[in-house]
């Protein structure tokens, strides 16, 4: 009987082999899920589509003293890192023990490894970053894209360029204005505290502070004070990463109405955590990156060209920012700089 009930349980699991199996969940309608890309269907660009020859003359017409501003954050063992990610740098040396030098001259050399999360430091989100069930940005199926090493479609290498004006919100002033500031004891320098949200109206009168009316295809980036926590690390890296002040979901709207390319903060999501509904998952990406192509760049070093703006009263600037041609990649480590 053991053995009779031992055949037929193997010839069940072969014929369970054999006969096609139902998929584990069905696919997504992806045109019902999200937005078509206004650059036709075949798109993989997205928002730096409008970074045409035009906006860039229009942009280096920023570039008056020729004044350089860093907006990245170093990345080093050590930084806050969001959820399980990790980061680590190995240095390697070679031929540096006396006799095994190269050639007569003696040459030795180093390099590095990253083992390192592309989502980490000052970094940018692409387009195939984010999406709603299998559906990414121009309704792209990418269940079908997906392989072990890279995706096959929405990497960053169909970015354009970002060669264009940026624009720096200063959301501590506004809040400071308004007399609605709420900052937190373990930040340095004012900052908005976690949970502060920042609305479209408050964008606009950012920008108002600094006579300042977004064109089509800048950058934007808001300062929000939060990024002081990001620079005591590792002392204060969970309180960094447990919350944050960012942009409400109708801001993202907003911006996505302005044609921006891309959106940047000094915190690790750009909108406020935590979120307006508890039931929603990070809206403001699904705003920007899933139904407009437009870029997020997070952990972004904005206090220095908020200072300048202070002080100068300019709170635009050329940008300076150039991504890896990573194929298939969903997101990067950056370097920002602000021309003035």
């Amino acid at each position: 009987m053991r053995i009779a009930g031992l055949a037929a349980s193997v010839g069940m699991l072969v014929l369970s082999l054999l006969l096609p199996s139902a998929p584990a969940s069905a696919q997504a309608d992806c045109k019902a899920v999200v937005a078509p890309s206004p650059f036709g269907p075949d798109d993989q660009t997205g928002a730096t589509n409008r970074v045409t020859p035009a906006v860039t003359k229009a942009a280096a017409a920023e570039i008056q003293t020729g004044v350089v501003t860093s907006m990245a954050n170093d990345l080093v063992d050590g930084i806050p890192l969001f959820g399980t990610r990790f980061s680590k740098t190995i240095l390697s040396s070679f031929a540096v023990t006396p006799g095994a030098e190269y050639g007569n001259n003696k040459l030795s050399y180093m390099e590095d490894t990253y083992l390192s999360q592309s989502h980490v430091g000052t970094h940018i989100d692409g387009l195939g970053h984010i999406g709603i069930q299998d559906c990414y940005y121009n309704q792209t199926p990418m269940g079908k894209y997906v392989t072990q090493n890279y995706l096959k479609r929405l990497g960053l290498e169909h970015i354009k360029t970002f060669a264009t004006r940026g624009v720096i919100i200063d959301a501590v002033k506004v809040f400071q204005a308004a007399g609605k500031l709420k900052a937190n004891a373990a930040c340095k320098t004012p900052c908005l505290d976690a949970g502060t949200l920042i609305t479209e109206a408050d964008l606009q009168a950012g920008l108002k502070m600094y006579n300042v009316t977004l064109r089509e295809a800048d950058a934007v980036f808001i300062n929000t004070g939060w990024g002081d926590l990001f620079r005591q690390w590792p002392a204060q890296n969970a309180a960094y990463n447990k919350g944050e002040p960012g942009i409400s979901g109708s801001a993202a709207l907003w911006l996505a109405t302005q044609k921006v390319v891309a959106v940047g903060a000094d915190t690790w999501a750009v909108e406020v955590i935590p979120g307006e509904r508890e039931d929603v998952a990070f809206p403001v990406h699904k705003t920007l990156l899933t139904d407009n192509g437009i870029h997020i760049i997070e952990n972004v070093r904005t206090d220095l060209i908020s200072d300048i703006a202070a002080k100068s009263g300019r709170a635009t600037f050329f940008l300076s920012m150039t991504v890896p041609k990573a194929v298939g990649v969903t997101g990067t480590f950056v370097d920002i700089e602000a021309i003035q």
